[in-house]
C-alpha cells in the first residue's frame, strides 16, 4: 500500500510505549484507522468492528528490555454491510503499514454498538411489529423497549455465510423511567437484517397479556400501588463505614504496569475481552518468579432452559457475540469501588475507528481480607497474628438486563482468586395469571424468569516458574483394609499426569476431593518436588441440554470444568473466534480435536465457572449479587508460608506479660 504524506506524519508522530503489552492508547486507535483507510482494500461503507493491540509473541514480551524497540501492531475486525463481508487486518504502527489483510468468509463477527442502538429503531418502525403490539393493547410505542438479542443459530437459514441477524425481544414501559422488563412481550419475536437494516420477519405466536404490575426499583417508585415488592419508605440508612489509608496505597503503578506487595503485573484491556492480566509474577526472597503469562475471561455463555416460541432460542454469548469491552461500565467511587482508588481508563473504537474513552473502567483498590495466620501457644499465652489483604483489579459490564463483575484478587499468602458477581435484572416472560411457568419462577401475577445457566470460561496462559508445564489430577482415596491400613483409617492422595488434550478434559468431583496441579518442569523445591499451582474447583453445574441441540452443537466448552490445550497463538476463545450464527462445534472442542501431547508443555488451561440460576422472587426487580469464581493456591511453590516474613499491624501481645511481643512491638504492655 502506499500511504498518503498526511497518514504518514500520523504514524510518524507515534511513539512507543514503554512496554509492548501496554494498552492501546487513543491516538494509536486513531492512525491505526488512518493506516486501514488508506489502503486500497478498504471499501466505501466499511465499518470498524474492534481495533485491539496485537500482543506480540511470548519470546518478543519474555525477552523485552527497557529502550529496546519492537513492531507495534494494531488487529483489525472490519465489516463492509454492502458487501456482506468480514475482513482481519493487522497494521504495524511502527511501520505505518498494512502488514496483513484478509477476507474471512463463512462468519459474522459480534455486534457493534451502531447495530446494537440502530436495532430498536428500524423494529418500532416495523408496522408488523406494531400490529402485534397493538393486539396487546400497547400503542405507544416510544415506550417499548427491544433487546437486540443474538439470533443463535436457529437452522440453516441462520447460516453466516448468508444474512447478519438479530432478534430483537421486546418489553413494554408504562412511563420513562419505568422497568419495562416488568412487561415483556410474549411470543413476539422480530427477525433483523443488521447489513441492511432491515425487519426481515415478525412472528407472532399468539397472545399472552401484559403483566399487570410495575416492578420498579428506583427509590421513588417502591412506594407506588401495585409494585413488586412494595415498600412504604426506605429503611433507616447505617452509619458510614470509612476506609482510609492515611498513607496511600501500598501499591504503585507505572503506566499499566503494578507493584503490589510480592505481586508484580500489569494489565490490559481490550474490547472484547475486556480486563486482562498479563504476567504475573511473584517476589521470592528477591527472585521473581512467573505464575501466569496471561489471564483472561474468554467466553460467556448463558443458555435458557425455557422450550416456549420466546424463549428456547435465548443463548447467548455475552463477549463471542457482543464484546465485554466496549459494554464496561464507568465506575464510581464510594458505589463500584470503595477504598483508596486507582482507576484506569479503557480505550475503544467506534464503527468509523475513531477512539471512544471509557472512563475508570478498571478499578484497582486494596481490601482486608480478614486474618492470614494465627496461633496461640496456650503454655504462655503468647498469641501471634497476621492480616491478609488483597488487591482487586476489576471492572462491570451491562450487557443488556444483566450486570457482571469481574474481579481478579491477588492476595498475600500468594494465592489468586477470580470472583465474577452478577446483578442486574431477570429476563422475563408472561404467562397468564395465575400458570405454573414449569420451566422458571413466577415473580409477580403473570409474570415469571426462566431457568438458565451462565457459564464463564477462564483462560490461564500458565507459566509456573518458566514456560514448561504439566498438569495433574489430584485425588483422595480410602487405602484398601489390609496389612498398609490396620486401622482402617488411611487415606491418600493420587496424582494422575494428564499428558494429552483427550484426558484433560476433566469434571469437578467433590466427594473424590478433586484439584488440578500445573507444576514446573524446569524446577525443583528444597524437598525434591516441583513447584505448583492447585486450582481448586469452585461452582459447576453439568448442562442440562439435549444433544442435537443448538445448545450442545455450540457451547461446547460448558461441558467440562476444565480444558488443557498447548499454547497457539490464534487459540483464544473458548467457543471460537466468531461466534455469532456459528452451528459449531469450535473453540476448545475443535482446538482439542487433534489430541496434542501436554507433556512439558506450554499449557493453557480453560476452566469453566458455572451458575445454576433457578430464579427465586427474591431476583425481582433487581437481583442481589450472586458470586462465583474460581482460586489459583500454590502447592509447594514456596518453601513455606510465604506470609511468614509479613510484619504484625500494631502490638500482638501475651496478657499482662510486658515486653512478651518480641523486639520492636509498641503495644502498651511492651512502651
Amino acid at each position: 500500500m502506499t500511504l498518503t504524506d498526511a497518514h504518514r506524519d500520523v504514524a510518524e508522530e507515534l511513539h512507543l510505549p514503554a512496554h509492548p503489552l501496554e494498552p492501546l492508547a487513543p491516538q494509536e486507535i486513531t492512525a491505526a484507522s488512518a493506516i486501514i483507510r488508506a489502503d486500497a482494500r478498504f471499501a466505501e461503507g466499511t465499518r470498524f468492528v474492534f481495533l485491539a493491540l496485537d500482543e506480540p509473541a511470548k519470546d518478543v514480551v519474555r525477552g523485552f528490555a527497557s529502550g529496546t524497540g519492537w513492531d507495534r501492531r494494531v488487529a483489525a475486525v472490519l465489516r463492509n454491510p454492502a458487501l456482506r463481508a468480514t475482513y482481519e487486518a493487522t497494521v504495524s504502527l511502527t511501520d505505518g503499514t498494512v502488514v496483513t489483510w484478509r477476507e474471512v468468509d463463512g462468519v459474522q463477527p459480534p455486534m457493534t454498538e451502531e447495530e446494537f442502538m440502530s436495532c430498536e429503531q428500524v423494529v418500532r418502525a416495523d408496522e408488523r411489529w406494531r400490529d402485534a403490539l397493538r393486539k396487546r393493547g400497547v400503542h405507544d410505542f416510544d415506550l417499548v423497549m427491544l433487546d437486540p438479542w443474538a439470533s443463535g443459530y436457529t437452522g440453516p437459514a441462520d447460516d453466516p455465510d448468508g444474512r447478519r441477524l438479530a432478534r430483537p425481544l421486546s418489553f413494554v414501559r408504562s412511563k420513562p423511567d419505568d422497568n419495562g422488563y416488568a412487561r415483556p412481550v410474549e411470543g413476539v419475536i422480530a427477525t433483523v437484517d443488521l447489513d441492511t437494516m432491515t425487519v426481515l420477519d415478525v412472528a407472532d405466536h399468539g397472545v399472552v397479556p401484559l403483566p399487570p404490575q410495575p416492578g420498579n426499583y428506583y427509590p421513588e417508585f417502591l412506594a407506588e400501588p401495585g409494585n413488586v415488592p412494595s415498600f412504604d419508605a426506605q429503611r433507616a440508612p447505617l452509619k458510614p463505614i470509612a476506609i482510609t489509608q492515611p498513607d496511600g496505597p501500598s501499591f504503585t503503578v507505572d503506566g499499566h504496569h503494578v507493584q503490589w506487595a510480592n505481586w508484580r503485573f500489569r494489565i490490559g484491556y481490550s474490547p472484547r475481552e475486556g480486563l486482562t492480566l498479563h504476567d504475573i509474577e511473584y517476589l521470592d526472597r528477591g527472585t521473581l518468579r512467573p505464575v501466569i503469562y496471561r489471564a483472561s475471561m474468554c467466553e460467556m455463555y448463558v443458555p435458557y432452559g425455557d422450550p416456549r416460541p420466546t424463549h428456547w432460542n435465548k443463548n447467548v454469548f455475552d463477549e463471542g457475540e457482543y464484546g465485554l469491552g466496549w459494554l464496561a461500565n464507568s465506575l464510581e467511587l464510594g458505589c463500584d469501588c470503595l477504598g483508596e482508588i486507582r482507576y484506569f481508563d479503557g480505550w475503544v473504537n467506534d464503527q468509523d475507528g475513531r477512539p471512544v474513552q471509557i472512563k475508570n473502567a478498571i478499578c484497582m483498590h486494596e481490601e482486608d481480607a480478614s486474618i492470614g495466620w494465627k496461633h496461640t501457644d496456650f503454655r504462655t499465652g503468647r498469641a501471634e497474628v497476621r492480616r491478609n489483604r488483597k488487591l482487586i483489579v476489576s471492572m462491570i459490564a451491562t450487557v443488556g438486563n444483566y450486570e457482571y463483575g469481574f474481579y481478579w484478587n491477588l492476595y498475600l499468602d500468594g494465592s489468586i482468586e477470580f470472583e465474577i458477581k452478577l446483578t442486574g435484572i431477570l429476563s422475563t416472560g408472561a404467562v397468564e395469571v395465575g400458570e405454573d411457568p414449569v420451566y422458571g419462577t413466577t415473580l409477580a401475577p403473570g409474570l415469571f424468569a426462566p431457568n438458565h445457566e451462565h457459564y464463564f470460561s477462564v483462560r490461564l496462559d500458565m507459566q509456573v516458574d518458566g514456560l514448561r508445564n504439566n498438569l495433574f489430577e489430584v485425588e483422595s482415596v480410602a487405602e484398601a483394609p489390609g496389612p498398609a491400613n490396620p486401622y482402617g483409617n488411611a487415606w491418600r492422595t493420587v496424582r494422575t499426569h494428564l499428558d494429552r488434550e483427550s484426558a484433560a478434559q476433566r469434571l469437578p468431583d467433590q466427594l473424590r476431593g478433586r484439584a488440578w496441579l500445573v507444576s514446573s518442569a524446569d524446577t525443583e523445591t528444597a524437598l525434591g518436588g516441583r513447584p505448583a499451582y492447585r486450582i481448586e474447583p469452585g461452582p459447576y453445574t453439568a448442562p442440562l441440554w439435549q444433544d442435537g441441540s443448538q445448545q450442545a452443537s455450540r457451547g461446547g466448552f460448558a461441558t467440562r470444568q476444565l480444558w488443557a490445550t498447548p499454547f497457539a497463538p490464534d487459540e483464544r476463545f473458548a467457543a471460537g473466534t466468531y461466534v455469532a450464527q456459528n452451528p459449531g462445534p469450535d473453540g476448545v472442542v475443535a482446538y482439542t480435536a487433534g489430541d496434542r501431547p501436554l507433556v512439558d508443555a506450554d499449557l493453557v488451561l480453560w476452566y469453566t465457572i458455572g451458575a445454576h440460576h433457578v430464579v427465586r422472587p427474591e431476583d425481582w426487580p433487581v437481583m442481589p449479587v450472586t458470586r462465583v469464581g474460581m482460586h489459583l493456591r500454590p502447592f509447594g511453590f514456596f518453601d513455606g508460608n510465604p506470609m511468614l516474613d509479613l510484619p504484625p499491624e500494631g502490638g500482638h501481645c501475651a496478657p499482662g506479660t510486658a515486653g512478651g511481643c518480641g523486639p520492636g512491638c509498641t503495644c502498651a504492655h511492651c512502651s
